[in-house]
């Protein structure tokens, strides 16, 4: 199942694609769940499999206005220095426990929106990623049971403003300049992409193939991650992890390669689908 956060004549709702239409997943469920994070919560995923197979009323893909997949994520965590070709880039070592920062939900934008190049920097990078959105709650989930946990897979590119990422060594501001992290197109539901199931994941930008990996290059897996992020806080449905990009940043290129306006930056992972991105300045 796809499903996507979208905006339809001024209204905010969500829906399962199926070919070029969408079928509007609010409308059938109202109250009980207004938002694809309540739908996750409320793990109508079944229920909507047998509405949408006979659903009547849709509306064309083309028309409605996507929002990130998860416009209200309560948290969103990112790896960072997860494939060895880009912990090598870096000049960085491996670490022992996966490295965490956070992103802030303001900072998203949806498929098909341009990503921001601020007023205040030049050096806007691309990074593409896997999302993984949680399905349950969970404390202490242990990797045997991550896979359990997890509702859905997305693209994602965590577009990173270099300079302002190592003002200090915290991370943060480089990560959260506002329309820098596109979510999307859809996620894909966990039925449909199997724990087991290597992953390829490609950026392009303008058309070149900038980074390539697979799943299985993971320093610290999926299961890993949920488990290691459970032990501090809970997880609860709808939030993200977005585990972490290959190597071939724009940042650590001779010479340097960085987004500019007009350039349009892709995000496509085999089993999902492709997230694209123009580019313009704030």
């Amino acid at each position: 199942m796809k499903l996507i956060s979208y905006q339809f004549n001024g209204r905010d709702s969500y829906g399962a694609v199926v070919g070029d239409r969408v079928v509007d997943l609010r409308e059938i469920f109202g109250t009980r769940a207004p938002d694809l994070k309540a739908f996750i919560a409320a793990d109508l995923f079944s229920e909507a499999a047998a509405r949408i197979a006979t659903a009547t009323a849709t509306l064309p893909l083309v028309e409605v206005r996507l929002q990130p997949v998860i416009p209200n994520p309560g948290k969103i965590f990112c790896i960072g220095l997860n494939y060895g070709e880009h912990i090598r880039e870096t000049g960085r070592e491996v670490t022992e426990k996966p490295v965490i920062f956070l992103r802030l939900a303001d900072s998203q934008l949806a498929h098909g929106e341009d990503i921001v190049r601020p007023r205040v920097s030049e050096r806007l990078d691309y990074e593409g990623e896997i999302a993984i959105v949680i399905g349950k709650r969970g404390r202490h989930i242990s990797e045997a049971d991550a896979w359990s946990h997890i509702a859905g897979y997305s693209c994602y590119n965590d577009a990173s403003v270099r300079d302002w990422q190592v003002h200090t060594s915290q991370w943060g501001p480089g990560k959260n300049f506002w329309k820098t992290g596109a979510f999307g197109p859809w996620m894909v539901s966990a039925d449909e992409i199997g724990p087991d199931r290597k992953m390829t994941l490609v950026t392009r930008l303008n058309g070149q193939e900038m980074q390539r990996t697979t799943t299985d290059m993971m320093v610290h897996s999926i299961p890993r991650q949920i488990a290691y992020i459970s032990a501090f806080i809970p997880l609860e449905a709808g939030d993200v992890i977005v585990t972490g990009t290959p190597g071939g940043v724009g940042n650590k290129r001779t010479p340097q390669v960085f987004m500019k306006p007009g350039d349009v930056c892709e995000v496509e992972v085999d089993a999902i689908g492709v997230l694209r991105n123009g580019i313009r300045d704030e």
